[in-house]
């Protein structure tokens, strides 16, 4: 365990992007009521997903990251929730079976309820009210009696969480995931759609090469994994209050994990390295994301690795680049050098999502396919030119069939944004595009992993 260290020794520190409570009765007493909460994951189930981050790190396996952007309480559904889960697994086989490649499947999900704003207030029509801030801290509407901070909002995200848990674990271990399921995983609004129709190819070829294996012996009953999916979970971990209520000492090994999500990480707004953030998350044992943008010094960021991983530890820390499509060139390579320099073990994840956010002229927040799929491109060919593993991919995307993102094989206008435009904080991928973009991924994934290929025989 970090020395000098405990749950609550970030409080004092300098700290960003936290409400400010009115009541603090209220908010002690909801800490009180989260600390008594079962925990929502467990340590050992974070221990796995470590190892197998480690695998990633070492250019075995591929990282897939996907979700909504900000889960809402209002929006909560089993539907939704089996429609992202379907999607991803639907990405998932694309990579795997187009790529020959494992996939480490963690969800933005059961967790993902705070969002860092770019300014504390908000105004319309002359009236100012504080941010939304996420379903957990605040209300979306613009009045100020659902604007006001609610700290009970954490008892609902948790129980929410909870919810959405236990339908993820039935999903991923109850026969949903069952690979001879591939073709029922295609959503309506995509089967017709010509993603949808080489979705269905591949489809064809697994259930011919499950055919096979079946008739050589291998069933679904002998072979866990034709039947079931290891899948975990993941949010921003910025409401320290809530992260610290959740966090528990491991009874078999004595560390401390958060226990609010298998995986959290650190925002590119607070990863400052003498704040309240970075002091949290070098005490707990989980995986960690670090979130990085085009701010971000060499020189922080080395700060950061040894201040959150002093033991160089494989699968503990994940570096998720958000550059901008105009950006990746410029900044991504010096901080590939320079983890390199160090001999840092980190997994290379690329979020091309929050860069690449644009106003529409018809007033939407929304992000144009095609620059998302630029920067994808880019991340490749850069840690292909420095010798380096583009790990994985950090997406926000839904189930749903929403026009939030401009262009894609549905070819979404300005116009046609506000025909489904659903999200409560930024755009995100449909299922039809966030396929499309599983297909141009799988292709550089198997291009990268022949070129190591080719780089181990000719250095034998």
């Amino acid at each position: 365990m970090a020395q000098d260290w405990t749950p609550e020794s970030w409080r004092g520190l300098p700290i960003l992007q936290v409400p400010e409570y009115g009541d603090s009765a209220k908010v002690e007493a909801v800490e009180a009521e989260l600390r008594r909460q079962p925990p929502l994951v467990f340590a050992g189930e974070a221990r796995r997903l470590k190892q197998q981050l480690a695998n990633v790190a070492d250019g075995k396996a591929f990282l897939l990251q996907g979700g909504d952007c900000a889960e809402s309480f209002a929006e909560f559904s089993a539907n939704n929730i089996r429609d992202t889960f379907r999607v991803i697994l639907q990405m998932a086989v694309v990579l795997t079976f187009g790529a020959a490649c494992p996939v480490v499947k963690v969800g933005r999900m059961a967790g993902q309820f705070a969002k860092p704003r770019s300014e504390p207030v908000e105004v319309q029509d002359g009236v100012e009210l504080p941010s939304y801030r996420g379903d957990i801290i605040n209300g979306i509407e613009f009045e100020s009696g659902r604007r006001e901070p609610d700290p009970e909002r954490m008892l609902k995200a948790y129980h929410q969480a909870s919810s959405t848990l236990n339908l993820l674990r039935a999903f991923a271990q109850g026969g949903f995931a069952d690979l001879h399921e591939v073709h029922q995983w295609n959503l309506d609004f995509v089967a017709d759609s010509p993603e949808g129709e080489r979705y269905e190819a591949l489809a064809e070829r697994i259930g011919e090469t499950l055919d096979f294996m079946e008739a050589c012996g291998l069933t679904g009953d002998a072979v866990a994994q034709l039947r079931e999916t290891e899948f975990y979970t993941s949010h921003e971990g910025l409401l320290l209050r809530y992260e610290e209520a959740l966090t528990r000492q491991d009874s078999l090994t004595g560390g401390w994990y958060d226990c609010s999500a298998h995986l959290v990480w650190i925002g590119d707004r607070t990863r400052q390295p003498d704040g309240a953030h970075v002091e949290f998350f070098r005490g707990i044992e989980n995986p960690i994301g670090i979130k990085c943008g085009p701010t971000l010094e060499t020189d922080d960021l080395m700060t950061l690795i040894e201040t959150l991983n002093p033991r160089n530890e494989p699968g503990r820390i994940t570096l998720i680049s958000r550059m901008g499509h105009e950006n990746v060139e410029k900044y991504l390579p010096g901080l590939i050098r320079a983890v390199q320099r160090e001999g840092f073990s980190v997994v290379w994840s690329s979020d091309p999502m929050h860069g690449n956010t644009i106003k529409a002229s018809s007033g939407y927040k929304t992000r144009p396919f095609d620059r998302i799929l630029s920067e994808v491109r880019q991340v490749f060919a850069v840690h292909n030119a420095e010798g380096s593993y583009a790990g994985g991919i950090h997406v926000e995307m839904t189930g749903q069939d929403v026009t939030e993102c401009l262009g894609g094989a549905q070819a979404i206008d300005d116009d046609g944004l506000s025909q489904r435009y659903h999200t409560h904080c930024d755009p995100r991928l449909n299922a039809m595009q966030a396929l499309e973009l599983a297909f141009l991924i799988a292709e550089a994934l198997k291009e990268q992993r022949a070129g190591q290929q080719r780089d181990v025989a000719a250095a034998s």
